[in-house]
This record gives C-alpha cells, sequence and structure tokens, in this order.
C-alpha cells in the first residue's frame, strides 16, 4: 500500500515519542500530511516504561517520605489498642497497587496522546518502521513481520528513542537482575536491592526505594553519585541518602551479578562481593538506530550508534532530522519534544531557533530535587568563563522552616562583566518547578540586578531566588 498525499508537504515520523509526538503536532498545525509509525504505543518507551511510570513511583515514594516525617510537623499518627493506649502505626508500602496504578496512569497519557495526534489529522501506524533511502519509510504491520505499508514522504523525523544497556555479564532476567523497564512486574518492595550505576537513573531509584523502606546499597563506579552533576549538589544528596541508612560504595566497578534463586549477588571489580535480594541495572541507554535503513541512506552516526544532528536537529541528509535519545543531544524527554517542533518548523520554513544547549533546563527527580540550567560549577571550571556566583542554603528560607525542610541550596551564577544570569543550580523539593525562574533569566539574558527586582510570594521557596539575585547585586546591567 502506498500513501500519497498530493501536494501538500508529507512528513514520516519514525517513533512516537515525546520527540515524535510534538514534531506531528507541530506539522499537522502548519498543515502538512503527518503519519506516525510507532510499535509500542504513542508516547514511547518515555511514557509507557520510562518517565511516566517513573516520575509516578518517585512521586508515590515522597508521600511516603512525607507521611514518616509529619511528626516533626507535629502531626501524629496513632491506633487504640486493645486497652486503649495509644499505639504507633506502621506505614505500609502496597506495591502491586503502586504498579498497577503507574502502569495504569501511562497507559492513559499514553491514549491521550494517541487521541490528540487523530484529532489533530495525523495518520498513525501501528508497526516497526524502516527507512528505504531518503523519501520512503516501509512499515511492517504484520503480527508475523510480513504484512508491509510503504510511506512516502518529503520529509523524515528519525525519533526512535533507547533501549537499556545491558552488560555481558550481569543480564537482566526480570525477575532479580532488573532494568528500569522491569521493576514495575515486582509485587513487594525489595528487602535489599543493590542498583548498579549512578548516574541519573540509578540515583532517582535508589531514592525511590529507600523512601519505599527497602535496604539500598548503590554501586558506582565513580568518586560520587552524579558523575558530571554539580558537586554540590551530589554532597547534599549522599548526605540524605547515607542519612536515610543507604550504603553507598564509591570507585567500585560490578563486574558481574548473579541470580541466586533466593537473591543477587555482585561481584565488584576488587573481588568483594554485595549480596542482596534484587539488583537494578542502571548503566546508561543505547540508542534504537540498529538495521532500521539509516547507513542506507547516508546518515552519518556516531561509534556509539547515536545520529549526529546539528542546532535544529537536521542530519547530514538535509530532508531527515533526528530527535531524541536516538541523537547526540541530552538526552531528556523536554528536550526531545522542543527537537521535535524545531525539525518540523526548520524542515516547513517556519521560524526555527537552533537548539542552545546551554539553555537546557534539567531536573533529578530523587529527594531533594536537583535542577540546574546554563552553566554550572565544573563546567566553569573547565571553560575558565569569567563570572561569579553566589549560594543560599534552603534552610534559611522561611517557607523551608514552616515544611520542615532542611536540604538544599540556591546557587546562581553571572557574568563578572555584566551580571547577567548565565546559569543555576536549586536543590529543593519541587526543585523541578522553582528552576522556571532561573531558566527565563537565563533565556531572556536577564542581570542578577533584574532579577533581583521581580517580586517572589513570602514566603515562598521561590524566595530565595530572588535572595540569591539580591545578594549578587552588581551596577552593571544589559
Amino acid at each position: 500500500m502506498v500513501f500519497d498525499f498530493g501536494s501538500k508537504q508529507r512528513i514520516a515520523i519514525l517513533g512516537g515519542g515525546p520527540g515524535g509526538y510534538e514534531a506531528a503536532l507541530a506539522g499537522a498545525q502548519l498543515g502538512a500530511e503527518v503519519t506516525v509509525i510507532e510499535r509500542v504505543g504513542i508516547g514511547g518507551s518515555a511514557v509507557i516504561t520510562d518517565v511516566v511510570p517513573s516520575k509516578t513511583l518517585i512521586a508515590t515514594a515522597d508521600a511516603a517520605l512525607a507521611v514518616a516525617a509529619a511528626g516533626d510537623l507535629g502531626v501524629q499518627f496513632y491506633a487504640k489498642g486493645a486497652a486503649g493506649t495509644p499505639l504507633k502505626p506502621e506505614i505500609a508500602i502496597n506495591l502491586l497497587a503502586i504498579n498497577k496504578r503507574l502502569l495504569a496512569l501511562a497507559g492513559q497519557q499514553s491514549e491521550d496522546m494517541r487521541t490528540a495526534l487523530l484529532e489533530a489529522g495525523v495518520k498513525i501506524i501501528a508497526g516497526h518502521g524502516r527507512l528505504e533511502g531518503r523519501n520512503a519509510v516501509v512499515v511492517s504491520t504484520g503480527p508475523d513481520g510480513t504484512d508491509f505499508d510503504r510511506i512516502e514522504a518529503d520529509t523524515i523525523v528519525v525519533s526512535t528513542g533507547a533501549t537499556p544497556r545491558e552488560l555481558p555479564a550481569a543480564k537482566p532476567d526480570g525477575d532479580r537482575i532488573l532494568t528500569w523497564k522491569q521493576l514495575y512486574n515486582l509485587k513487594s518492595v525489595p528487602e535489599h536491592l543493590i542498583v548498579v550505576g549512578s548516574g541519573v537513573t540509578g540515583a532517582e531509584f535508589a531514592s525511590a526505594y529507600m523512601n519505599l523502606g527497602a535496604k539500598v546499597t548503590l554501586v558506582s563506579s565513580r568518586e560520587q553519585v552524579l558523575p558530571g552533576e554539580d558537586a554540590d549538589a551530589a554532597k547534599v544528596l549522599e548526605k540524605v541518602f547515607q542519612r536515610g541508612g543507604m550504603t553507598l560504595l564509591a570507585k567500585s566497578r560490578a563486574d558481574k551479578v548473579e541470580n541466586t534463586g533466593e537473591g543477587v549477588v555482585v561481584t565488584l571489580a576488587d573481588g568483594r562481593t554485595v549480596e542482596g535480594s534484587h539488583c537494578l541495572m542502571a548503566v546508561g541507554a543505547i540508542p534504537n538506530t540498529t538495521d532500521i535503513g539509516l547507513e542506507e541512506a547516508g546518515v552519518q552516526m556516531t561509534d556509539s550508534g547515536h545520529i549526529q544532528v546539528n542546532k535544529v536537529s537536521r542530519t547530514s541528509v538535509s530532508n531527515i532530522y533526528a530527535v531524541g535519545d536516538c541523537t547526540t543531544l541530552i538526552p531528556l524527554a523536554s528536550v526531545s519534544s522542543m527537537q521535535g517542533r524545531t525539525a518540523v518548523f526548520h524542515a516547513m520554513g517556519d521560524i526555527a531557533i537552533p537548539l542552545d544547549e546551554r539553555k537546557i533546563a534539567s531536573n533529578i527527580f530523587t529527594s531533594p530535587e536537583i535542577a540546574t540550567v546554563g552553566w554550572i560549577e565544573k563546567q566553569v571550571e573547565e571553560r575558565v568563563v569569567d563570572c561569579y556566583t553566589h549560594t543560599i542554603p534552603i534552610v534559611s528560607n522561611a517557607r523551608a522552616k514552616m515544611m520542615g525542610v532542611k536540604d538544599g541550596f540556591v546557587k546562581l551564577f553571572a557574568r563578572s562583566s555584566s551580571g547577567i544570569v548565565i546559569g543555576g543550580v536549586i536543590v529543593a523539593p519541587k526543585a523541578s518547578e522553582l528552576i522556571l525562574a532561573v531558566s527565563l533569566a537565563v533565556e531572556r539574558r536577564l542581570t542578577v540586578d533584574q532579577m533581583g527586582r521581580a517580586f517572589a510570594a513570602y514566603p515562598s521557596l521561590a524566595g530565595s531566588i530572588t535572595d540569591v539575585a539580591r545578594a549578587m547585586h552588581h551596577v552593571v546591567e544589559d
């Protein structure tokens, strides 16, 4: 079957994750005939098995932590015993119910996104797509891989995402050795979860399961958790982890993981072993770019299999674009979404603002959260940017005191010559929401004086941002 959309711009999108979804909506908005090819479901793994379910799990863990810490605020829970004496109840975690809810929520989000595409006039084809040259995509739609559709296109957007990386000596089995996609099969909180990998994924799940009551050991091959992130933020998180009872094994590379039937044994490079009930392998991801016709179409890729793109997500082939985790950019759903819209805007001749990686806001959903935008301290030190910085601990904030928040800070970076804000780090509850103010300052090149003149409600955690800006008062303005 051949789909021919006549004289309209024809866009074929390979993958319906956040980037493909936004690309499709942008194309439909601009009047193109858009086809999305997706084999898992609209939203892709980000919505169905990754971002949405994992952040739902984390939100549940945060709720459990809030209940456990309520006594510090004077809120006490008790039940009456047989003699009328108060009993201290325990917090019960029904992981089976939690996982059922989060998977249902992910499925509903996927269905909502599918409905939005259909209402916008986007054609959706369920199946596995493969490029056929630079102007067509062939889709295997049958259950046995024998039925095919062929979609001709003027523009192709590749948004195929990535898959959890597996180590040969630590193969996930879905039982006790798990990837982050397999965690939702657990029926109860692991007695002792060993997390291999201390990047964003490892830190987030280690934090969540610790707050759900599991004993957690975090195995890191690096000197600190969250290598590459702000060192001060990593120190705060390590302190919180250790206070919560987590065991941190720094500079400890895992060589092998075995399922013993009753648990797992993780063998480290120095010969030490760690025993637990389950092991989460969080050792990165590999792009889904194998055998989908990219090389034959002339698309340039890196040795790791990532697609090389420019600042408008164009590949080495002029009418083929790529977005999301399959590209060389930072693997964030928000970045993928922005790439998708930018790619289609550029392909259709609309205004396309080249993506500036230094303006990307990111968040790590640990407890507390860690949000960053723009330049961070490590980058400042490495690239010798002429700037000055100031930090205020979150505990000095009145709203934080009211909430019982003890851990975190707000840090801003500004150019020495002009006072223009070039970056910031926030470690606090809901830092993902607070970072927008700093992100806007970086995007609009505001000075610390301009930020300091903005009104923040009192009391509010956001007030710490204006407090830092005012402390950095600079007489030069842009």
